[in-house]
């Protein structure tokens, strides 16, 4: 494992509900991949008051609230969290628009335009990210590059804003 940490819990797979999530747009199955792609690259993600070691997550969707599905290896012990999207609703719309006017200012718009428009799209990123933690808080425990990665695959799932 790479990292200051010699020994720390981390995501060693990450599996989406097929039943909760529908197929997508190229674009938007590639923003999945990518964002599950980082969140097994070594980062900080484990279930509160469990052994250090690799968890194997499930996300699903239950009456519109996010399941996380956490099995400890080498244990097998498993453990489930549900987490409401409310709190998150607003931030993933934000996202998903500033993300449309994003893409369109890189095709049409001055680099001064673009730039502003990262740099929001970013603070909305963040904030959502540090919700998400907050929202975890006592349960799971991650960095801020894990809770920015999580977000990006939350806002990547169909029907969720």
């Amino acid at each position: 494992m790479t990292g200051d940490t010699p020994e720390k819990s981390r995501l060693i797979d990450l599996k989406l509900d097929p039943e909760s999530f529908a197929r997508a747009t190229p674009d938007v199955e590639h923003e999945r991949a990518v964002a599950i792609y980082d969140l097994l690259e070594d980062k900080l993600f484990h279930a509160i008051g469990k052994p250090v070691g690799g968890h194997v997550l499930t996300l699903s969707v239950l009456q519109q609230k996010l399941v996380f599905d956490i099995e400890i290896k080498p244990t097998g012990e498993r453990l489930t969290h549900i987490l409401s999207l409310t709190p998150l609703r607003a931030s993933i719309k934000d996202y998903h628009l500033i993300c449309e006017s994003y893409y369109d200012a890189i095709r049409t718009s001055a680099t001064a335009r673009i730039e502003a428009i990262d740099m929001a799209r970013r603070g909305v990123h963040n904030d959502a990210s540090e919700i998400l933690r907050e929202r975890l808080s006592g349960k799971i425990e991650m960095d801020i590059d894990t809770a920015r990665r999580l977000f990006t695959l939350i806002s990547a799932l169909n029907g969720l804003a």
